[in-house]
């Protein structure tokens, strides 16, 4: 395996042991520039995700109505109440974004599929990256904070729904996760530059609790304003 990528997956708590478990949950208080951007309105309520560690599937609620939550696979997107009767539901979610630019207004089911791909993919990294049919390379480390932050371009299969088919994953000193690059193909494909800070340690696991995404410059740097997506994790659980 690739020797960055196993230092990674070590500091993060191991692969051996990610693959123990079947399901990870969080509590989640999201914000940002980017719901109003879409014509969404975002509140600060927490919400609970769960997602599973072995194929890619999550579920977010409250979504929509108290007893309303999303399930989201790659190939359908819907919207369930608490009898899990199908409140609305969408084949196919990623054709529906076709011809959109980032100030394309979203529908309930748009925004549902966005949150389930974009929060199993920041949930399950970098163990995702272990994947047999994701390309790994080296790139060239940045410096950042005064400190310098070593990269992988991943290069996803289309069985991964996911921002983009090519990402950039950056890891500091520590070899824990510090920054993740991608481009937003469901939004116009604008470039966009994640943070996460503010590890916490759960059953020998190394999570981020503080997300921050912003619109990449010209120069590869963050733009820090707006702040285009926040996400505050806690109470991790697996399972």
């Amino acid at each position: 395996m690739h020797r960055l990528l196993t230092e990674a997956l070590v500091a993060h708590g191991g692969l051996e042991r990610w693959r123990s478990y079947q399901t990870l949950s969080a509590t989640i208080v999201t914000g940002g520039a980017f719901w109003g951007i879409k014509g969404l309105v975002q509140d600060s309520d927490p919400r609970r995700i769960t997602v599973t560690l072995d194929h890619e599937w999550a579920t977010l609620a409250q979504f929509g109505a108290p007893d309303w939550r999303s399930v989201f696979r790659p190939e359908r997107i819907a919207i369930c109440d608490s009898s899990d009767r199908v409140v609305a539901e969408r084949a196919d979610p990623r054709a529906s974004f076709a011809g959109h630019a980032i100030d394309t207004p979203w529908d309930p089911l748009h925004r549902a599929y966005f949150n389930g791909y974009a929060l199993w993919t920041y949930l399950t990294t970098p163990f995702l990256l272990a994947e047999p049919d994701v390309g790994i390379e080296d790139i060239a480390p940045i410096e950042q904070g005064g400190e310098t932050w070593r990269g992988l371009r991943a290069t996803f299969p289309a069985r991964i729904a996911t921002h983009s088919t090519g990402q950039d994953f950056y890891f500091g000193p520590d070899g824990l996760l510090a920054r993740h690059d991608y481009h937003v193909d469901v939004a116009g494909g604008f470039a966009g530059a994640h943070l996460v800070s503010d590890f916490v340690e759960v059953a020998g696991f190394r999570f981020p609790t503080r997300r921050r995404a912003y619109r990449r410059g010209g120069d590869g740097m963050p733009i820090l304003e707006p702040v285009m997506v926040s996400i505050d994790v806690s109470d991790f659980a697996l399972a």
